[in-house]
């Protein structure tokens, strides 16, 4: 096959991240793009040069039409299940957004359709390909630290005059736990968290999770503060902390937020200085072992970058007929572990995985 050919149901604005691989790779094409708003994509369909009759607000009719073989689901969590199935069911390769689902029986079918379909089930991650995390796994598979111990992970929300603006529609689903699965902070944005965890260390097989909530507005709220903790197999831990303070001003061309992450190995500490935005004047990469401190900048740091290479590492392996970073039985895992935390802070003691 000559083109991979690709369609999009959702182009709200996380699509523009999805589409920046497709549009600079000869080998793929943006076939078709669905919104239920017709407007939204028609203004996506003009901008990524999709013919005008290849431009639909019914994903159904859209499904029907041949010249697709691969459709991205970029839709509100609640709608990953049906959209999945039923683009499975027409014969479609799928990638779906985070997390794949609101529960592990719907993951569970979704994965079970494509294997009986035959068609790849992606689920898309991109914070495992944000260059700084690429180079400390790299780091770390050479043995730089030595066995990990720990991993820790900090992330702060705050306020930007130069951040995204979210239209109020995404924020009200997303402040919905029906339609979100949880909180915008723990389980919608702590999915990258969990499966940076699950890169690094593997699943746990334990979580304790403490979830806060904060006003931020008339009947808005915020699962913040929250502590999780991770306790994986062979006597190692993890953490993960999300706050949100709300004079907090940050340096971000998107999300106001940012990220670090700090991984112990048993002879040295490796710390990701950045993530959505850039908090600290520190280089992006930073690295202790044998006395010494080394640093490594020599990366893209911008957050765009995580979405081209994931979406990179996907047509590769489309092309080299290998599987997909994160299969469904992947993201199916990440899920597990993302709502092992709800369910600890519901019950108000440790879950185990």
């Amino acid at each position: 096959m000559d083109k991979l050919r690709v369609a999009f149901i959702g182009t709200g604005r996380i699509s523009d991240l999805h589409a920046l691989a497709y549009l600079d790779d000869e080998r793929t094409d943006i076939a078709a793009v669905c919104d239920r708003s017709i407007e939204l994509a028609e203004a996506r369909g003009r901008r990524w040069d999709v013919p005008e009759d290849r431009i639909f607000s019914d994903y159904h009719e859209m499904l029907a039409r041949p010249g697709i073989d691969l459709v991205e689901i970029l839709l509100p969590h609640h709608l990953h299940y049906q959209a999945t199935l039923d683009a499975v069911a027409a014969g479609k390769h799928v990638s779906v957004q985070k997390p794949m689902a609101l529960t592990i029986p719907q993951a569970d079918e979704m994965v079970a359709a494509a294997k009986a379909a035959g068609v790849t089930l992606k689920v898309y991650e991109n914070f495992i390909f944000y260059p700084p995390v690429q180079r400390a796994k790299a780091l770390i598979d050479n043995g730089e630290i030595g066995d990990l111990l720990t991993i820790r992970i900090k992330s702060n929300s705050g306020i930007s005059p130069s951040e995204w603006e979210v239209p109020s529609s995404a924020l009200a689903w997303r402040l919905n736990p029906e339609e979100c699965g949880g909180g915008p902070l723990v389980f919608d944005d702590g999915h990258h968290k969990f499966a940076l965890g699950w890169h690094f260390m593997g699943m746990a097989k334990e979580v304790h999770a403490w979830i806060g909530s904060t006003e931020t507005g008339p009947g808005m709220y915020l699962d913040a503060p929250a502590i999780v903790s991770w306790k994986f197999p062979g006597n190692r831990y993890g953490s993960l902390e999300a706050v949100y303070s709300p004079e907090l001003v940050l340096d971000t061309r998107h999300y106001a937020q940012d990220d670090r992450i700090e991984i112990t190995g048993s002879k040295g500490v490796i710390w990701v200085t950045r993530g959505h935005g850039k908090m600290m004047d520190l280089p992006p990469v930073v690295m202790y072992k044998d006395r010494q401190t080394r640093s490594f900048s020599d990366m893209p740091v911008g957050w765009e970058y995580s979405f081209i290479n994931s979406t990179r590492q996907m047509i590769d392996a489309w092309f080299a007929g290998e599987a997909p970073q994160l299969t469904g039985e992947d993201g199916r895992e990440v899920l597990r572990f993302a709502l092992a935390a709800q369910e600890s802070a519901r019950l108000g003691h440790a879950v185990k995985l």
